[in-house]
């Protein structure tokens, strides 16, 4: 039933997409097309900090291994679109379960710091081989709108459509998974580590199966992503974009699905809206591209004040069980017992 249910919601929301792709402007739905991509990264992040309990800051690093791969293949094989993007997320799971033996030994901020250490550091392998990856130019990853729907179909809408269906089936698979047993051992090990050993899980499997599904969600949005741009440049993936997938998980609610779909609209609507604010004050280079960035701290800050647990978790507090709950508030990546309602939930899940 609840497989059923999950594909009810993906289906209807599917629909409601349709319909607004249909009425809106071409910039309208290349931004419905770039939010989809972000909803496919910030959820594999969100579970891998929300649900296993392990901070993550180069998911930005996972979408450049997706992007490039992607990129690469559109270029010199002639797979299906379908099978190009399974193939970028198989690509950056298999590099996130490298990097997740190494991290399986780490904890809090050591975590943090590697996970920063690989976001700065990988981007720049596009310089040092420019045969292969482009260098600073980058590589094109453009695509055609299929012939069926005719000439004067808008690309934008056709990127939209499938941005949202590869998000629609990607919330779909970790919204079971984490309602699977594996999801109810990733909070057990987040919880309490040494309890969860002392029960039988093996915890460094878990933590390493959760940064694969990071990863594997992260490679996805970035070859998404890379198709709506039509390009892949180290310049994309930058520091600032793994800060920013990290800001908006944490906004929209940490092991929340939708919270990961309010992140990224807060992700790609606000520096949109605050760089036209800047311009038509008058404000032009670093003064207008420092304002989102400001803006995010000023954001989170507010937000992690007056809702922990993100913006899912106020609408949770707004208007009750009618709302999905946001799974931990952020001062929960502290390693604690569980105190609140939906954990005890999952631990009296885990025990039966």
């Amino acid at each position: 039933m609840t497989l059923l249910r999950h594909l009810a919601v993906a289906v209807g929301a599917g629909l409601i997409l349709l319909a607004l792709s249909v009425k809106v402007t071409p910039y309208r739905d290349y931004q419905i097309a770039e939010v989809a991509a972000y909803v496919v990264a910030v959820a594999g992040l969100t579970v891998l900090i929300g649900l296993s309990g392990q901070i993550s800051v180069g998911n930005g690093a996972f979408m450049a291994v997706g992007g490039y791969a992607g990129a690469l293949l559109l270029i010199h094989q002639s797979w299906p679109l379908a099978l190009v993007f399974a193939a970028s997320a198989v690509i950056a799971a298999a590099a996130g379960a490298i990097f997740g033996l190494a991290a399986a030994r780490l904890r809090g901020p050591y975590l943090a710091g590697a996970t920063l250490m690989l976001a700065v550091a990988l981007p720049s392998l596009a310089d040092q081989y420019t045969g292969v990856f482009g260098g600073d130019q980058g590589l094109s990853a453009s695509i055609t709108t299929p012939a069926f729907l005719g000439a004067t179909f808008p690309p934008t809408r056709w990127q939209a459509w499938l941005t949202c269906a590869a998000a629609l089936i990607t919330l779909v698979l970790l919204a079971n998974l984490r309602r699977s047993r594996v999801g109810r051992s990733w909070r057990a090990v987040r919880d309490d580590e040494v309890a969860a050993a002392l029960s039988g899980l093996n915890v460094a499997r878990l933590q390493i199966l959760a940064f694969v599904v990071s990863a594997a969600c992260a490679g996805l949005g970035g070859a998404l992503l890379a198709v709506v741009t039509g390009i892949v440049a180290p310049g994309a993936y930058t520091l600032t974009l793994s800060i920013g997938l990290l800001t908006a998980a944490v906004l929209g609610g940490l092991g929340s699905l939708p919270g990961a779909v309010w992140g990224s609209l807060v992700l790609v609507l606000v520096p949109t809206y605050l760089t036209n604010v800047t311009a038509s004050h008058g404000l032009s280079g670093a003064a207008s591209s420092s304002v989102p960035i400001a803006a995010y701290g000023v954001v989170l800050i507010v937000v992690m004040l007056v809702f922990p647990a993100g913006i899912q978790g106020a609408l949770r507090r707004i208007f009750g069980p009618a709302a999905p709950a946001a799974a931990v508030p952020l001062n929960a990546l502290r390693r604690r017992r569980p105190a609140s309602e939906h954990e005890e939930e999952g631990i009296h899940e885990k025990i039966t």
